[in-house]
Order: structure tokens, then C-alpha cells, then sequence
């Protein structure tokens, strides 16, 4: 189970760079003055002159069909309850960094300083013309039901109050499955629910439309049970009131079918658990800590459906799976509201979706081998690369077919792939590569153990399950820095290679070294020496297999980082020369960039060993290789020998390799332009193949294109990566980031697991 996030952590994730989690980036070119003129004045009166006449058109010149207010007052922030506005706005930015993500939805968060409902009314109808949704969030109740209700009825756009419907829809979906997989019907099950805010209101309103009786409810408060003898129930609570006198939540559970938990951690214990009836089904959603702990509540019922609200445990019931859905579908027909027919649309959609094989991506991101629909898995995962396509079409078909929508989509399927395609192909690739990493767990040696960088990635390493380290270095010098920066190493081993404990070890490794290159200058006295040097004796350790992975290069000049490296591992069979790959985390998807760190001027038959490696490479990540070999020239129009080197290893590859995707020579910008493409080389194997591996013609090329990706494009660059060496070791660029050290971990660990396979 993964620690809590740390303080330090969080502070420092959210204050570096630019403070914050969301900017703005212009959407149109800025960059001369007629462009300025057209976007301002005087040309931006044309696009204002139409809008007058037909305001509809704001849709087609504004960005306002794609945008939503997170709107908020700060009175019932997550667990942290009334902080107010300001404090609230970290919570705001990163709901708004789930829209982006999940639905490519801008969002304005907005904090008002607002308590009284009228007022907070007013503020949020004169916002209509700006957005074209409004999320209401972290907003308490009962205020929260009166201020939804009328901004609904009041105003011609998508409004949701995520506490009260995100919630209420998941759950609905879970339920339904949990209810089919049990064998119970909705309309008989006795439903026990612990709570009644706006969550636990709109949840019980949504079962009911989905079958559920009122009368099979039980519903508590703050103050006990809700029954009709009591004088102190708002009309929400009174509908739920119950005639029958109930004394405690046991009593209640006593024969119950369903247990909705939406109050306090630890308030349902085994005893009330075993009263329940047969095959019971609970919801325990209090977050962080459950109504009963999952691992109670398995062990006391093995005949229980269980969800929760934590990423830990089976049936995460989680708000991610729908509110960027229904809005991405709410917005793209235009809705005038979020109608009860679009919520239900999402619960079928939710529920439908986790009946059908899951991808093998999703199993991989969590850590499953084969997740199928069944008592552990009633709901998708948020990670489902299927749920834009999924929920966002059903809640559009279900706002025409409820006639709130105000665009008609003529063709569905188009929607569908038009939606599979907005976020691009990245697949969450990062995710899925630590993933895979903490499957394999792998032992990974840190050769630059004595810095400050290196110990907080070994830390993230050991604390996220990525992998096992092992730390290289003087012992004092580490155990200064980790008390100097409160880093949290216990139980990791730290290995002094000059120590006089590891003499014994140094001269073991050192007499391999001998026989290995005792007519390549080492004798016995070098050979026994070196290995007091942190990356020879850590390469040793990986090619005698008391590790899997080693990390080095931080604070050292790179090809000095690889001579151990090639003295020590060397290659793969039947690999002459190795190559250095960049994985950059793009907005197109992942693209790999190769070579960018070894080859200076690589011949044809190099540039072919290269794309063969990173093709390999990249099917290891579970993603088909789709190569462009760049230069200069497109597909014969330079007789220069450059072009010539490229051409002729592309007729290699297209001869002995006819299953690869690959085409060139070819220039970069050509490559992704597929229009231009058909138009032009209708022959071209990268039609509709848009690349994911760039193989460049030089070394100068390759670096400096992965360094502008860097910093001018915004793009995340993992790496380098080694290719073609027979264990797993990786240099890492002089300076590199905790982040990138962390993720060059995760590479090294599922690296080391597919050459262990390999070599076995």
C-alpha cells in the first residue's frame, strides 16, 4: 500500500515552476503583428458583429463550447470542511486539471466569497455568457441543493453539482452490477445508508430511478436513524423518513441487503457486518478511512461486494469516471442542462462498460493480470482510455433523444472516433511503464548515491513500490545528506565499494574483470583497483546478478559513465553497435527519438540496428512501432550521400523487415502531416501510421531535436535510454531531475525484467 504523500511533497509540487497547476495558452498564432490584429483590434469587431446578430455563433469564434467554471465558496472542501474561498482554490485547479486530462475540457476555476444563496446565484447566472458549463463544487448542504435547483431552471447551460451527482452515478453503475452479480433484484433489496448530505440525497434519489422502493430505505444522520417521529427533518430528509422506530445502525443492518456508507471511518464493525443478509453488498465511501476496512469486512463475509472510495482496494468508486464525461458529452451537443436522462445514460454506460474485456494496458497500469468483470471489479478503472468514448457518446445520444441538446451530431460513429482521438495516443504511457515496474520490483543499484537528487529518487523508488535500491557510496557522506534533507532510506542497503569491508568483494569482482579483459590493458593489480570506482563495481554487481538494474551518470561526463558499462556488460548477441533512445511524452502520443546520445555519424547498416532496437523497444511498452527515418530530403529528392545512407537502410528494412512499419527518407514535418502525405506519396507506409519512433541521420540531429522537444515544446523526455546492452544500465544526462531519475528507475526495472527473460 502506497505511504501518504508528504507534506514537504505536496507544498513543493504545487510551488515549483510556475505556481499552480493550470495556465492559459493561446490557441491561435500570436506571433506577428497582423496576427495581433486579427485576434485583437480592429480585427476581432468582426467575429463581436456576428455574435450580436446571431449569438449562437459565439460557439463557432469563442472557446466558450469547450469551457467550464469550477465554481466554488469553500464551505465543504473534501475532508477539510469550511477552509473558505482562498483555501480552496488548490482544489479547484486540480478539478480543473481533471477535466483537461481526462475530457480535454478548459476550466476557469472560480472561488467566491459568497455565503449567502441569493447572492452566490446572482454571481453565477451573470457568469452564463463565459462558459459553456458551470461544475459547482465543495459547496455545503443544504445550501448546495437550493443553489443547483435554481441555477438549473435559471440559466441555458450544463450545470452539475459534482459532490451531489459524481458520486451518485459511479455508485448507481457499481450498484447495478454489484446487485446482478449477487442475484438480487433493486426493487426488494433493504437498503441501509449512513449519512444524508448532498452526496448521500442525490445517491438515494438516483437508485430510486434506477428501481429502488423508498420504503426499503434506512437512512442516518449526524443524529440517528431518520424516522417520521421526528420534528427536526428538512424535506430532503423527510422523504426518506422511515415509520418504523430504529435504535441503532446494528439494528438496521440486522437483514439488510445494501450498505451505503457516506459519513465517518470505522462506524460498522464485524458484528454488524454478519448480520447482514446473504451475498450483502456495502459501499463503505468515506474517505480516507472506510465505515469498515476492506480486509475486515472480505474476511468477515467472503460473500461480500465490497467498494470504496480509495485507488488501493477493488470497486474504487471515484468521481474521475464521470464528471469530465458527462460534461465532455454535455458540451459537445450543446446541452441546456444535465438531465436525469444523461445521469442514467452515464450509469448504464459505466455499468455496460465493465461487462467487456478489459485492455491489456489496464491490467498492466493496475498491476492485474486479467481484471474481468466479477465480484472485484463492478466499476472501470479511472485509467480506461475507453471511457471518453464510451460515457461522453451515451450522455450526447441521451440529451437529443431528451431534446436538451442544441446540436444535432449527424453521424455517431464519427462522434466516437472524433472523441478515441481527442487526448491523443499517449496511453498513459508513463503510468503504465511504473506500473509494470512495481509488478517486477526489480533490485536497482544507485552508483551516485553521495547526492541529494539520487537519495530522493531511491526514496520515491522504495516508497511507490518501483523498485528495490541499493544505494553506492561513502556511508557517512549518504547518511549526512539523508538526515540533512529528513529523508526517510531505513532498511536500504548502502554498499561502500572503497570500504575495507568490500575488499574481499573488490578483489572477487576485479579477478572477473582480469579474465574478461587481460589483453585489453587491464592486469591483475588495475583490474582489482578499479572495481574501489562506483560504476565498475556496480556494473559487476549486474553482470554477477546481486542486481538487476543500475542508475549512474548523474554527476559524471557521459561517455565516462559508459566505458565500465562496455567494458563489463557489453552488448546482446548479435548487436554490433549500442544506441541511445529518448522516450518524449508528447501531445501527439509517446515518440521515441533515436539516436540521440552514442552514434556521431551512423552508416546504413547502423541507422538499421538502431531502428530495430528502438522498434523492439517500444513493443516492450506495449506499443506498435510506427517508424519515420528522417532527413533533409523526401523520398529520393537529394542525391547527397546523407540521404543516400537513410534511403538505402529504409530499402533494407522494407526487404527483411516487411512487417515494421517504417518509411522515409523523410522530413520530419512531412512525416506528420498525413494530408500532405496522400496528396504527395500516395506509396508511403506512414499514411495513417502518424510515427512514434524518429530515427535521425546523425548524432548532432537527434540531440538537439529532443532538447528543443524539451524546452520549447513542452514535451517530458524519459531518458536516455540504453539500447542493445546485455543487462539493464542506464546513464543518466549530467543534472537530471528527481522526476526523470524516477522514471529512468521504472524504464531500468521493466528493462531488466525483458532481458532477464531473454537471457534465461
Amino acid at each position: 500500500m502506497q505511504k501518504s504523500i508528504r507534506k514537504t511533497d505536496a507544498l513543493d509540487y504545487h510551488s515549483k515552476g510556475r505556481p499552480g497547476k493550470i495556465e492559459v495558452i493561446p490557441s491561435k498564432e500570436t506571433k506577428t503583428q497582423r496576427d495581433l490584429a486579427l485576434a485583437y483590434s480592429p480585427g476581432v469587431a468582426e467575429p463581436c458583429r456576428e455574435i450580436h446578430k446571431t449569438p449562437e455563433s459565439v460557439y463557432k469564434y469563442t472557446a466558450k463550447g469547450n469551457l467550464v467554471a469550477v465554481i466554488s465558496n469553500g464551505t465543504a472542501v473534501l475532508g477539510l470542511g469550511d477552509i473558505g474561498p482562498l483555501a480552496s482554490k488548490p482544489v479547484m485547479e486540480g478539478k480543473g486539471l481533471l477535466f483537461k486530462i481526462y475530457a480535454d475540457i478548459d476550466v476557469f476555476d472560480i472561488e467566491l466569497n459568497c455565503n449567502n444563496v441569493e447572492d452566490f446565484i446572482k454571481i453565477v447566472k451573470s457568469l452564463e455568457p463565459t462558459f459553456g458549463g458551470i461544475n459547482l463544487e465543495d459547496i455545503k448542504a443544504p445550501e448546495c441543493f437550493e443553489i443547483e435547483e435554481r441555477l438549473k431552471k435559471e440559466l441555458n447551460i450544463p450545470i452539475m453539482h459534482d459532490d451531489q451527482h459524481g458520486t451518485a452515478i459511479i455508485s448507481s453503475a457499481a450498484l447495478l452490477n454489484a446487485l446482478e452479480i449477487q442475484g438480487k433484484n433493486i426493487s426488494e433489496v433493504k437498503i441501509v445508508v449512513s449519512g444524508a448530505g448532498a452526496s448521500a440525497m442525490a445517491c438515494c434519489n438516483l437508485y430510486i430511478k434506477l428501481g429502488a422502493k423508498v420504503e426499503n430505505f434506512i437512512m442516518f444522520d449526524s443524529k440517528g436513524a431518520i424516522t417520521k417521529d421526528r420534528k427536526d427533518l428538512d424535506k430532503m430528509k423527510q422523504k426518506y423518513a422511515c415509520a418504523k422506530k430504529v435504535k441503532s445502525l446494528e439494528e438496521a443492518m440486522k437483514g439488510a441487503d445494501v450498505f451505503i456508507g457516506l459519513s465517518k471511518g470505522g462506524i460498522v464493525n464485524a458484528k454488524m457486518l454478519k448480520g447482514m443478509a446473504a451475498n450483502p453488498i456495502v459501499f463503505a465511501l468515506a474517505n480516507p478511512d472506510p465505515e469498515i476496512d476492506y480486509e475486515t469486512a472480505i474476511k468477515t463475509r467472503p460473500d461480500v461486494i465490497m467498494a470504496t472510495g480509495r485507488s488501493d482496494y477493488p470497486n474504487q468508486v471515484n468521481n474521475v469516471l464521470g464528471f469530465p464525461y458527462i460534461f465532455r458529452g454535455a458540451l459537445d451537443v450543446r446541452a441546456k442542462s444535465i438531465n436525469e436522462e444523461m445521469k442514467l445514460a452515464a450509469v448504464k454506460a459505466l455499468a455496460s462498460l465493465a461487462k467487456k474485456p478489459v485492455p491489456e494496458m489496464v491490467n498492466m497500469a493496475y498491476q492485474e493480470k486479467n481484471l474481468s468483470y466479477g465480484p472485484t471489479y463492478i466499476i472501470p478503472k479511472p485509467m480506461d482510455p475507453r471511457l471518453l468514448s464510451t460515457v461522453s457518446l451515451e450522455v450526447a445520444k441521451a440529451a437529443v433523444k431528451s431534446k436538451v441538446a442544441q446540436r444535432v451530431i449527424g453521424d455517431w460513429k464519427v462522434y466516437e472516433e472524433e472523441l478515441q482521438k481527442r487526448l491523443g495516443s499517449d496511453d498513459n504511457i508513463l503510468k503504465v511503464i511504473i506500473n509494470k515496474a512495481k509488478q517486477y520490483k526489480k533490485r536497482v543499484v544507485f552508483a551516485d548515491a553521495e547526492n541529494f537528487k539520487t537519495l530522493k529518487a531511491a526514496q520515491i523508488a522504495k516508497e511507490e513500490g518501483i523498485a528495490i535500491p541499493i544505494l553506492l557510496g561513502n556511508m557517512r557522506k549518504i547518511k549526512a545528506i539523508i538526515k540533512e534533507h529528513n529523508l526517510d532510506l531505513a532498511g536500504v542497503e548502502i554498499i561502500d565499494p572503497k570500504s575495507e569491508d568490500n575488499e574481499a568483494k573488490r578483489n572477487e569482482y576485479g579477478e572477473i574483470l582480469f579474465q574478461r579483459r587481460n589483453r585489453k590493458g587491464y592486469n591483475t593489480y588495475e583490474a582489482k583497483k578499479i572495481m574501489r570506482e562506483r560504476n565498475y563495481f556496480g556494473c559487476m554487481m549486474i553482470q554477477c546478478g546481486e542486481a538487476d538494474a543500475l542508475i549512474t551518470g548523474l554527476t559524471r561526463k557521459y561517455p565516462d559513465t559508459l566505458r565500465p558499462v562496455l567494458e563489463i556488460i557489453g552488448v546482446e548477441p548479435n548487436v554490433k553497435k549500442i544506441a541511445g533512445m529518448y522516450l518524449m511524452l508528447t501531445k501527439r502520443g509517446p515518440i521515441c527519438f533515436a539516436d540521440t546520445t552514442i552514434n556521431e555519424f551512423p552508416t546504413a547498416s547502423d541507422l538499421v540496428e538502431i531502428t530495430l532496437l528502438a522498434a523492439e523497444k517500444i513493443k516492450n511498452l506495449n506499443i506498435k512501432p510506427k517508424v519515420a527515418m528522417l532527413s533533409y530530403s523526401n523520398f529520393g529528392s537529394s542525391n547527397l550521400t546523407e540521404s543516400k545512407i537513410v534511403k538505402e537502410a529504409v530499402d533494407y528494412l522494407h526487404t527483411h523487415h516487411p512487417d515494421l512499419i517504417v518509411d522515409g527518407e523523410v522530413q520530419a514535418s512531412v512525416a506528420f502531416n498525413n494530408d500532405l502525405l496522400k496528396e504527395n506519396y500516395p506509396f508511403s507506409a506512414l499514411i495513417d501510421n502518424s510515427p512514434n519512433v524518429l530515427i535521425f541521420p546523425n548524432l548532432s540531429a537527434g540531440n538537439i531535436a529532443y532538447h528543443l522537444m524539451m524546452e520549447l515544446g513542452n514535451s517530458e523526455a524519459i531518458g536516455p535510454i540504453l539500447l542493445g546492452l546485455n543487462k539493464s544500465v542506464h546513464v543518466l544526462q549530467l543534472g537530471s531531475s528527481v522526476r526523470q531519475i524516477v522514471n529512468m528507475v521504472a524504464i531500468a526495472s521493466v528493462d531488466a525484467h525483458v532481458k532477464g527473460k531473454k537471457n534465461k
